[in-house]
C-alpha cells in the first residue's frame, strides 16, 4: 500500500518510528516532512499529505502533531479528505469501516509509540462497509461541495 506522511516537529520522533514499522511490513511511504525537530508549521505538512491522498498518489495517509488535533484540520481542508484523529484502535476501525477515512491523525503527546504502531494497524487492516454508511459518507462530500 502507498501511504503518505506528513508531520511537525512535535511529531517527528513518533513519525520516523511509524515510518519504519510501515516500511518493515512492505509499504510504500512518501514523507513529506518535517525533516528535523526544527519549530515548523503543521498546516504545511498536513497539507502535502492530505493532497497526495486526495489526488491519488497515495492510497491512505498518516499525519502527526503534538496533539494531532491541528494537523488533522490542516488535512481536513484539502477537499476529498477525511481525517480522523484516534488515540484508540477502536476509533481507527470504525472510522475506517463506517467513515471510509483516508487518513489517520496521531497526537505524539496523546498516544506513545506502542499504542501509536496499534492504531496505525488497525487503521490500515481494516475496509469501508459501504451499505448504509455509504450514504453518509456521500453526505460528507455534499457539504464539501457546498450541497448540504
Amino acid at each position: 500500500m502507498k501511504i503518505a506522511l506528513g508531520c511537525d516537529h512535535g511529531g517527528f520522533d513518533l513519525m520516523q518510528k511509524v515510518k519504519a514499522h510501515l516500511e518493515e511490513q512492505g509499504h510504500l511511504t512518501f514523507y513529506f516532512g518535517t525533516f528535523s525537530k526544527d519549530s515548523c508549521h503543521y498546516p504545511e505538512f498536513g497539507a502535502k499529505a492530505a493532497h497526495a491522498v486526495a489526488e491519488g498518489q497515495c492510497d491512505l495517509g498518516v499525519v502527526i502533531c503534538t496533539t494531532g488535533i491541528g494537523i488533522s484540520i490542516a488535512a481536513n481542508k484539502v477537499p476529498g479528505i477525511r481525517c480522523a484523529l484516534c488515540s484508540d484502535c477502536y476509533s481507527a476501525e470504525m472510522t475506517r469501516r463506517h467513515n471510509n477515512a483516508n487518513m489517520l491523525a496521531l497526537g505524539a503527546n496523546v498516544v506513545g509509540e506502542g499504542l501509536a504502531l496499534k492504531i496505525v494497524d488497525t487503521f490500515l487492516s481494516h475496509e469501508f462497509e459501504g451499505g448504509r454508511h455509504a450514504t453518509r459518507v456521500g453526505m460528507i462530500a455534499a457539504i464539501e461541495r457546498g450541497e448540504l
